[in-house]
């Protein structure tokens, strides 16, 4: 049996998260991101835990939403919609506000909302020859839930960019952009990588890092509170459900272009 994510915490409370879809490239579906959420507040109410770790098994980090889960949400209705991009929104809250720090590694590729839980994450490091990209457009979809998180990390003048653009782009543009701090060459870096910040991490007071993480939240506006998810869930609501959004959706599904494209 195969399960939608692992967690595993080693003997110095570093915990670590591991995508496990990889036959999907660890794309998101409603389970997987249910048993996030749950995890992520499990992990934050532990004493023994340190640090939290965020990986992808197989080839990619995460490649966004499962073309299952894709096929049902185009089928919902607006408030079906709405609840289901809230829930989205609330597993990403839960990592950002997890009271020990955060790492992403990223590997493959890192699409839509794989690129919302890098930028979730505190710290993030990509493979240089990762692939981002948020494709949503292109779709007739918006990337409604990753956009304060995605905001906060790379600005509004990158998100202009890549949101309209929906153009795939590296772990160096992805760096020089701010979505992810380091690049590393090859794994062994990525790994090497995890190790030095994972030290760092454990060099801290626990108490002194949450407090640092509040505060940081504390000055920075546009926080993803309760009201702007369901105002980002609207936004996603209105585009899963407008006409654009079906011809988007089923053109994918029929592997055909768009009405639009030209």
């Amino acid at each position: 049996m195969t399960f939608g994510h692992l967690v595993d915490v080693d003997g110095r409370g570093v915990a670590t998260v591991t995508l496990n879809r990889p036959e999907v490239h660890n794309a998101f579906n409603a389970e997987l991101i249910a048993g996030l959420d749950a995890t992520f507040a499990a992990l934050g109410q532990r004493a023994d835990v340190r640090c939290v770790v965020l990986r992808g098994a197989g080839k990619s980090f995460s490649a966004g939403a499962d073309l299952g889960w894709m096929k049902q949400a185009a089928a919902f209705t607006r408030e079906q919609n709405i609840n289901d991009g809230i829930a989205l929104g609330r597993m990403l809250k839960a990592l950002q506000v997890l009271p020990q720090p955060s790492l992403a590694l990223v590997h493959g590729n890192c699409f839509a909302g794989g690129t919302g839980l890098a930028a979730a994450c505190d710290v993030a490091v990509a493979l240089k020859n990762a692939v981002f990209s948020l494709s949503e457009v292109r779709l007739g979809l918006v990337p409604a839930m990753i956009s304060p998180y995605l905001e906060a990390a790379m600005g509004a003048r990158n998100c202009r960019r890549l949101f309209l653009t929906a153009e795939r782009f590296d772990g160096v543009q992805a760096r020089d952009m701010g979505l992810v701090h380091e690049v590393a060459e090859d794994e062994a870096a990525l790994d090497a990588a995890r190790d030095r910040f994972v030290d760092a991490f454990l060099a801290g007071a626990p108490g002194a890092m949450r407090e640092s993480k509040r505060l940081i939240d504390a000055v920075t506006s546009h926080q993803a509170d309760e009201a702007l998810m369901r105002t980002t869930a609207t936004f996603l609501a209105e585009a899963r459900t407008s006409a654009e959004g079906q011809e988007g959706l089923a053109a994918f599904f029929e592997k055909r272009k768009p009405g639009w494209a030209k």
